[in-house]
C-alpha cells in the first residue's frame, strides 16, 4: 500500500527500480527493537557481562525475528535468568545500555540488516 501510493504520487521507491537513484524508501518495523538487540549477543554481553554472547546459538535465539512469545519478553526472560532486573525489564534503560555496544556487522537480525542497508542506500544518494 505504501509502494503503491508512493509510486502514484510519482515517486520512485527503492523497490520499484534498478537504477541507484530513488527518492523514497519504505521501511516499517514490525518486530519489537528487542529482536534487533538480540541480533547482537556480544553487544548484550558488554552491556550486562553475565550474559555469554554465546545464548544466540540457543535454539530460541538463533533467529531474533522469529522469536515465539514475544521479544522483549525474551529478551527479559534473558537478563532476569542472569540476574538482571528482577523486578522486570526497563526498556529505556536496557536499549540505552544495549545500543551503545552494537556492531552492525555482528548483528544477525535480518530486519535490522534490511533497515540498514536501506538507510544506508538513501544516505548514499545524499551525500
Amino acid at each position: 500500500m505504501l509502494e503503491g501510493s508512493a509510486i502514484l504520487s510519482g515517486f520512485t521507491t527503492k523497490s520499484s527500480t534498478s537504477d541507484q537513484q530513488f527518492t523514497v524508501l519504505n521501511r516499517i518495523a514490525i518486530e519489537e527493537l528487542e529482536a534487533w538487540f538480540l541480533g547482537d549477543g556480544k553487544a548484550i554481553e558488554q552491556a550486562y557481562p553475565r550474559v555469554s554472547a554465546t545464548f544466540v546459538s540457543q535454539k530460541r535465539y538463533r533467529n531474533p525475528d522469529a522469536i515465539s512469545g514475544g521479544t522483549w519478553e525474551a529478551l527479559q526472560s534473558l537478563l532476569q535468568s542472569k540476574g538482571y532486573f528482577a523486578g522486570g525489564i526497563n526498556k529505556i534503560e536496557a536499549s540505552w545500555n544495549i545500543s551503545q555496544f552494537m556492531e552492525i556487522q555482528n548483528n544477525c537480525s535480518a530486519s535490522f540488516q534490511h533497515f540498514y542497508s536501506g538507510l544506508m542506500a538513501l544516505i548514499g544518494q545524499i551525500c
